[in-house]
């Protein structure tokens, strides 16, 4: 029997997924269904756009409930009360600048399942998190990432 993927996330994040799990069966799943139930008024369901895109929909949306369901049921909270504040784990926002002189950057590394890099949250699983994991203040470390390798010296970790 294999075993269930671990889901490592923020107990912010896991609100969050509880947050849309929610909506998506409170709200979402009903619009759907009542989009279905109008479209099938439309008539013959073999050529009826509006039925197959709302389908589709639904399909959408219970793949997204059963994966949510999943990542809640799996999650991992991350506790940083009990970690050194002076070394990048999991949940810890990191300060950088890529050297020799590039500008100051700063992530929050985070689980997959609530990675947004548009937001500053990168995934553990990311080329920049994996270099940067387990290192600590005024280290200058090498990340290889898909483009080539790059230089960067931790500047600040924080909580």
């Amino acid at each position: 029997m294999a075993t269930e993927k671990v889901f490592p996330m923020t107990l912010d994040g896991k609100l969050k997924l509880e947050q849309e799990l929610h909506e998506l069966k409170t709200v979402k799943r009903k619009e759907v269904v009542e989009r279905i139930k109008i479209a099938r008024g439309f008539g013959d369901l073999s050529e009826n756009s509006e039925y197959d895109s709302a389908k589709d929909e639904q399909a959408f949306v219970e793949g997204r409930i059963t994966t949510i369901e999943n990542m809640i049921r799996n999650a991992q909270i991350i506790d940083n009360e009990e970690t050194d504040n002076d070394t990048v784990t999991l949940g810890k926002t990191v300060t950088f600048t890529e050297q020799p002189d590039g500008d100051e950057e700063a992530y929050t590394i985070v689980g997959s399942a609530e990675a947004d890099p548009f937001e500053g949250r990168i995934s553990n699983d990311s080329p920049i998190a994996k270099g940067l994991l387990g290192h600590t203040i005024g280290e200058v470390v090498t990340i290889q990432t898909p483009g080539g390798d790059m230089e960067v010296k931790i500047v600040k970790i924080e909580a």
